[in-house]
């Protein structure tokens, strides 16, 4: 039985699918997580673009806004700036639980998958593999590319989940938020966090 990780860093990217990663954080506070944030300049631009959300490039207006967006949650929430190379998910000292990189762009799966590390977001992700610990990318992209499935699989190699979101239909979704719902749900099962976002195959609906 997989148990739940006390620390998850999050990352969101430039790919399309913030509301996947946004619920997800909502989900990751609501299950008392330690959630350390990371995001790219690309991912300030998609947030703006499909949510209407501001992700300030100062982390402290960034953390104060999405507290006042989830207020009473039981997690913790820290966020890093793109080069706060003091964060703890820069060392393998002091490695998360688990990550998860959702939406993940196809730059930042490719830099991962080479071990590249010149940002925040792939050092991270790069001390999570070396340490063993649990890595899930969500890659939003269609089609992939055989760079794109090579990196992928290169990643898969190297014990990382790739979870593409890619939502099912036999929960009956009646809207939007409830096909959201179903890949943040596949996520948090990967990440061992109790959740009842949907029914399960073979449960009622």
């Amino acid at each position: 039985m997989n148990t739940a990780p006390k620390t998850v860093c999050l990352a969101f990217t430039g790919a399309s699918g913030l509301p996947y990663g946004l619920r997800l954080l909502e989900c990751l506070l609501a299950a008392g997580v330690r959630l350390q944030l990371l995001y790219s300049q690309a991912a300030q631009i998609v947030a703006r673009q499909e949510l209407g959300l501001e992700l300030s490039s100062r982390p402290a207006a960034t953390r104060e806004r999405l507290l006042a967006r989830y207020p009473g949650l039981p997690g913790t929430l820290e966020v890093y700036g793109r080069e706060e190379w003091f964060a703890p998910v820069a060392s393998g000292s002091n490695p998360p639980d688990a990550m998860v990189i959702c939406p993940c762009s196809m730059g930042t799966l490719a830099a991962v998958a080479q071990g590249l590390a010149d940002k925040l977001i792939e050092r991270a992700a790069d001390v999570v593999l070396k340490e063993g610990r649990k890595l899930v990318l969500v890659p939003r992209e269609t089609p992939f590319s055989v760079l794109h499935l090579e990196n992928m699989l290169r990643l898969a190699r190297a014990g990382a989940v790739i979870l593409p979101p890619s939502p099912g239909f036999y929960h009956q979704p009646q809207q939007v938020a409830d096909l959201v719902d179903f890949v943040v749900a596949r996520i948090l099962d990967q990440l061992g966090v109790t959740h009842r976002l949907m029914a399960r195959w073979g449960e009622a609906v």
